[in-house]
């Protein structure tokens, strides 16, 4: 095929799989957990970073990610702050982030086709550099959430029960958090800044319409992100479109088509319960 033959593609393709991995695994205990926000919040802390790099010349996603990063520390500690009103850490830490990433912008005069391709993600901007890093966050967040599977399972559905069992939820959230963290700052290089967090939410909402257990909402949500950023990638490039919208749209569009099909089958199923 055409698309093959040029090595950017190859490059953005390899990494849009990677991403299409690691955000559904990471989303769908972020959706069960009712924080879906927090991909959308860590987003726009990886603006402030990326506008901090372009500003201080340095690599873009290395200071989105310890932006992020910082970001999750904060917010797991406003959180034990806010214990009753949880979603405050995320509203406010999403109020600090915006202004930061307004107030760098205008004092570096940042705002560039760099930035740009930040902010939508890029096709041609995939480096070979930008595939180490992806596959090594990636295999590393792959791997924590196949190692503490029991432990954040335990602690998505019942974290009462988990704190009680003696599991250190503390600590497990914090971890969760980081994790979300780093898959956010590596999938804005294919996806953008502005859309990465539908990428964590879209593939997990439509498994969970049609799966019967945990790991089979699993399983569909990493198939759903597959094909959401494979065929959108490949969209993009022959209808000259914008990578990271088209990539999303066709997150969007499996989803409604997904629920049209629940719909007309049968009632809508029972919320998932304990059995993996």
């Amino acid at each position: 095929m055409e698309i093959f033959q040029f090595g950017f593609m190859n490059r953005a393709l390899l990494a849009g799989a990677m991403v299409g991995l690691i955000c559904p695994v990471v989303g769908l205990f972020l959706v069960l957990r009712r924080l879906s926000l927090i991909g959308d919040t860590l987003a726009h802390v990886s603006l402030a970073g990326v506008a901090t790099g372009l500003v201080l010349k340095v690599y873009p996603v290395v200071t989105g990610l310890l932006f992020a990063l910082a970001a999750g520390l904060g917010i797991e500690k406003l959180r034990e702050q806010y214990r009753r009103y949880g979603e405050l850490a995320v509203a406010i830490t999403l109020s600090s982030a915006a202004a930061l990433s307004v107030i760098l912008l205008s004092l570096g005069n940042a705002m560039n086709v760099d930035l740009f391709a930040y902010l939508f993600g890029s096709i041609m901007g995939v480096t070979v550099y930008d595939l180490w890093l992806i596959g090594g966050v990636g295999l590393g967040v792959l791997l924590l959430a196949a190692l503490l599977f029991k432990e954040l399972f335990f602690i998505t559905f019942d974290e009462e029960l988990a704190q009680a069992s003696g599991l250190p939820v503390r600590g497990l959230n914090v971890l969760y958090t980081l994790l979300t963290a780093v898959t956010v700052a590596v999938a804005m290089r294919v996806v953008g800044v502005l859309l990465v967090s539908s990428l964590l939410v879209l593939p997990a909402a439509a498994s969970l319409q049609v799966a019967r257990s945990f790991r089979g909402a699993l399983a569909l949500a990493v198939l759903f992100g597959e094909v959401s950023v494979l065929v959108g990638l490949v969209s993009a490039y022959y209808l000259d479109l914008a990578p990271g919208g088209t990539v999303v749209l066709t997150a969007v569009l499996l989803l409604l088509g997904v629920l049209g099909a629940r719909r007309l089958r049968r009632p809508p199923v029972q919320a998932i319960g304990l059995e993996g």
